[in-house]
């Protein structure tokens, strides 16, 4: 099993403290490379995949995940974790922009938001948002 990325999320309360958060972690070399309303995402330019997203809410699960994991194979993550018993938050789904995923809240409480890109071909995605969890 490949991981390809992992992402920190923070709730934030208002539209006014997503753009805070962005104005302040640009101050340390971070840039938006998404942004939903809802969920902003930033990466370094020099290391794409050290990021961090900033949610309002989530609009297609019932929580605001504590962390994101990009894997290679979302679901063969999926069948282990089912098979393992832990709780499934938010069922495996295709999302509109693009990632295919799942939820699962680990042995200490924190939701995990388990993700996969789909390719071209499965998704509507705009380029500029392919990139996000």
């Amino acid at each position: 099993m490949t991981v390809r990325r992992i992402v920190p999320n923070h709730q934030v309360d208002s539209d006014e403290q997503m753009a805070t958060s962005r104005d302040f972690y640009g101050l340390l070399g971070f840039e938006e490379v998404m942004h939903l309303g809802w969920v902003t995402t930033l990466a370094s330019p020099a290391n794409p995949t050290a990021q961090i997203s900033f949610f309002t809410e989530e609009r297609t699960a019932p929580v605001v995940p504590d962390l994101s994991v990009e894997v290679e194979d979302v679901d063969a993550v999926y069948a282990q974790v089912v098979a393992s018993g832990a709780e499934v938050v938010r069922e495996l789904r295709d999302e509109e922009w693009g990632v295919r995923r799942f939820f699962v809240r680990d042995p200490n409480g924190r939701v995990v938001n388990v993700l996969t890109h789909l390719p071209a071909d499965r998704s509507s995605v705009r380029d500029d948002v392919r990139d996000q969890p």
